[in-house]
């Protein structure tokens, strides 16, 4: 529990809300802390006393994941194995990295952000390739790659670099912890200078980076605190196509290389790298095959956009593909039509020589029994990269078919595939799915899946059920499962039975029960009791349970036993302890000299918010001097904000100077968003030109909401096309807010096919959300036939609130149908209400 948090939320193994038992779930959210075991020793472990790693000139570039490019006679000319490489901005920002860590001696990290076969892997290789001995290069691999890296990061030495391809699978583990401990050994990696000089290089694509450093929203498990901050300042874009001098530089060296000659002629709008990796030709093979072998690929495509890992067993493929079969398709295929699919997709001779659409990966032998649902000897496959993310594009709108379910069910690889299909089932809606898939683990004693499934009891009303799954999960070590219980207790007026239950959950370390027990015992009376217990979770690491009950203290009025508590957690490591005081002081009385007094206290501990807090309280008072001093101070220990908060209460008070000389020293300080006000301020003041000028600016290092007021300006402009392609290019980024404010403009002006072609595209880009939006302007509207189409468009994609919320108008309203069943039995796979299970 992250310390200043003023309320707690459950997050061991899964966050509700209230809503989710009175409409359904509305999304399982994962966390976990408990039951996995220490990481397995990584089979490339170095010998006693040498440090992990190969000296660089013995590695290949293809052993690092390079992609193979397409041949073109290259072979036949006896040129190297990777096509001539052309030198883009990236590259100069990666040689003066390497210049600067090897100068300082100091430890970096450095992720290339981008999409598939856009060069990140061979850039990083090219920066490598330029350091001789005594630099290594170390790629955690084996058995797991999280699992190796946590093995070995602790014995990497001086000259190494760390190289983290496709850094998800080191960082994102949905299923587990590995990634949170993982970036964490990372942190300290990179916090301790003295044992560089070390470059940790990663890769990543745009999507996985914005899932790993977006904040949640308040209330929300905080999955990735470690990887966020891990990455913050770390991304490098890397550019989709070659465009300007770039291109031009390819086209000098054409000559060099046929394979870059050949991606010149043919790659449309300098999408040069993906045309050398052999993505169009995937493209082609995939587009010209069987609907046996595209039923194959759709069925690879939803495993692994739906969080299987990348080894999908052939069972699980083979069987999967029938359901995308029409019932004439499947009469008019051959007895042996899977073999002869899997031999289409498994050759890469008509894809210029490049990984085939589906590789297969040789199992290596093993004493272990298969896991669960695969059978030994069965061999896996391995989707093609670019198809894998032309499939997350392309097919995000749509849930698989009920022989999908069904396969999964019988043929994941692994318990941790299986969990995350479960979690992809339940939030499409399809809850008899996602308990068949979540069973075997609860059958195995697997806590996580015990307590979901025992929610979902609760919701589809079997309270018997409930309780016999919470106590299974409680028998293997669960504390969630005994504060379940405890609430469940309470919620039915058995004090007595809800503190025992919390207290035998706080005796194996549950601070968040020892939180229930400190409120239950303030809210009797027992202060001194409820104040023990806060300061027995303090003393286990969590603080915030101190910070909450001097919340209870000063909304009762006791502002000296609210500081007192406050100061304990300050004493136990909360430094932001004070400041939330100071905040809940001048909220409940407005006394500024103690808020004044609380906010100083807090400064001397050098806390960036309150040096925010005394510059507004100095510029409220008339010291502007004072006030600008403290927000530059705020600025320099990395706070920009405070400075572009100055600028806007300058503003607000009509010293348009001041302000602007302030939003260009915040802009100055690296604060986009100050050229963006900057920018308005032109814009008011007449000058569109200078306005557009100034957004582009912010749009060039980064700025999405730049982007959207370019995209309002030529909407307002009546440049519809150029206001889209802007709110596009921000969706990209991995901003979809443009997209969505530009779709409630078309709505407003009356244009609602415009408007659900652009909220369709902010789905399309990885927010379903937007369909919520849209079902309620068509509910309101009463079109409740459209509604519920875009409603069951959501589910399908991942968002089944704006169908729980039609379910319960309509219940409420006594329409006809089954909308209370859907509450409690979710959908089946061809979107009907399900039956009880």
């Amino acid at each position: 529990m992250s310390e200043g948090q003023g309320e707690h939320y459950r997050g061991d193994h899964i966050e509700f809300r209230d809503s989710d038992i009175q409409g359904g779930v509305t999304g399982v959210r994962y966390e976990h802390h408990h039951h996995y075991p220490p990481p397995a020793q990584s089979a490339q472990a170095a010998a006693p006393g040498e440090p992990p790693g190969r000296l660089i000139e013995q590695v290949r570039a293809l052993d690092l994941e390079v992609h193979p490019a397409i041949d073109a006679g290259a072979a036949a000319a006896g040129l190297d194995v990777l096509p001539v490489y052309i030198p883009r901005a990236h590259d100069a920002a990666l040689a003066d990295l390497v210049a600067r860590v090897g100068g300082e001696g100091s430890v970096r990290l450095r992720v290339l952000v981008g999409g598939s076969s856009t060069g990140k892997t061979r850039a990083c290789w090219e920066t490598v390739r330029q350091l001789s001995a005594p630099w290594r290069l170390w790629h955690p691999l084996r058995p797991d790659r999280p699992e190796a890296a946590l093995a070995e990061l602790q014995n990497v030495a001086p000259y190494t670099v760390v190289w983290l391809n496709e850094a998800q699978h080191y960082l994102h583990t949905p299923t587990s912890p590995t990634g949170e401990q993982v970036a964490a050994a990372l942190r300290e990696l990179l916090a301790t200078p003295g044992r560089g000089p070390v470059l940790v290089l990663g890769t990543l694509w745009p999507e996985y980076w914005e899932r790993l450093t977006t904040v949640p929203q308040p209330g929300d498990p905080d999955l990735h605190a470690q990887v966020r901050e891990l990455l913050k300042g770390a991304g490098l874009r890397i550019p989709e196509t070659f465009t300007g001098s770039d291109l031009q530089a390819a086209r000098a060296s054409a000559h060099e290389d046929p394979r870059l000659a050949e991606a010149l002629s043919r790659a449309q709008a300098g999408a040069l790298t993906q045309y050398l990796a052999g993505g169009p030709a995937l493209m082609e093979r995939y587009d010209g095959a069987s609907v046996a072998v595209q039923a194959l690929v759709h069925a690879a495509m939803d495993a692994r956009r739906l969080g299987h890992g990348p080894a999908l067993p052939r069972l699980l493929l083979e069987e999967a593909a029938v359901g995308y079969l029409s019932d004439e398709q499947w009469d008019l295929l051959s007895d042996d039509w899977a073999k002869q699919a899997f031999a289409y997709l498994n050759d890469p001779r008509p894809c210029r020589g490049v990984r085939a659409l589906l590789t297969r990966i040789k199992n290596r032998p093993s004493l272990s029994p298969a896991p669960p649902g695969q059978e030994e000897g069965e061999p896996s496959y391995r989707l093609a990269d670019y198809l894998e993310q032309h499939g997350a594009r392309t097919r995000r709108l749509l849930c698989p078919p009920a022989g999908f379910w069904d396969a999964a069910i019988r043929h994941t690889a692994t318990l941790g595939d299986r969990t995350a299909l479960a979690r992809a089932a339940h939030d499409r809606g399809r809850y008899r799915h996602a308990a068949a898939l979540w069973r075997p683990a609860a059958d195995a004693g697997d806590a996580p899946a015990l307590v979901t499934l025992a929610w979902m009891r609760e919701r589809a009303g079997d309270g018997q059920g409930v309780e016999r799954l919470a106590r299974a999960a409680a028998d293997v070590g669960d504390t969630f499962a005994l504060w379940e219980l405890a609430r469940m207790r309470g919620k039915a007026g058995d004090r007595q039975g809800a503190e025992r239950l919390y207290r035998a959950a706080a005796d194996i370390g549950d601070t968040f029960a020892l939180w229930e027990l400190a409120r239950m015992q303030e809210e009797a009376g027992d202060g001194q009791e409820a104040e023990r217990l806060a300061r027995a979770a303090a003393d286990i690491g969590d603080t915030s349970v101190l910070v909450s009950l001097a919340g209870m203290r000063q909304e009762a009025g006791d502002r000296q036993g609210a500081e007192r508590l406050a100061r304990a957690a300050a004493d136990a490591g909360n430094t932001s302890a004070l400041r939330d005081l100071a905040r809940m002081q001048e909220r409940a009385s407005g006394d500024r000299p103690e808020v004044e007094r609380l906010a100083h206290a807090a400064a001397d501990a050098n806390i960036t918010p309150a040096l925010r807090k005394l510059a507004r309280m100095q510029e409220e008072a008339g010291d502007r001097q004072g006030a600008e001093r403290l927000a530059r101070a705020a600025a320099d220990a990395g706070n920009t904000f405070a400075l572009w908060e100055l600028a806007r209460m300058r503003e607000q008070a009509g010293d348009r100077q001041g302000a602007e000389r302030l939003y260009r020293a915040a802009a100055d300080a690296g604060n986009t968003s100050s050229l963006c006000e900057l920018a308005r301020m032109q814009e008011e003041a007449g000058d569109r030109q200078g306005a557009e000028r100034l957004y582009r600016a912010a749009a060039d290092v980064g700025d999405t909401f730049a982007l959207w007021e370019l995209a309002r300006m030529r909407e307002q402009a009546g440049d519809g096309l150029g206001a889209e392609r802007l709110a596009q290019a921000a969706a990209d980024a991995g901003d979809t807010s443009a997209l969505r404010e530009l779709a409630q403009m078309r709505e407003q002006a009356g244009d609602r096919q415009g408007a659900e072609r652009l909220y369709r595209a902010v789905a399309d880009a990885g927010d379903a959300s937007a369909l919520r939006d849209l079902v309620r302007r068509r509910e309101e509207a009463g079109d409740q036939q459209g509604a519920e189409r875009l409603a069951r468009a959501a589910a399908d994609a991942g968002d089944t609130s704006a169908l729980r919320e039609l379910a319960v108008i309509r219940e409420q309203a006594g329409v006809g149908g089954r909308w209370g069943e859907l509450l409690r039995f979710g959908l089946e796979a061809d979107g009907r209400i399900a039956d009880p299970w």
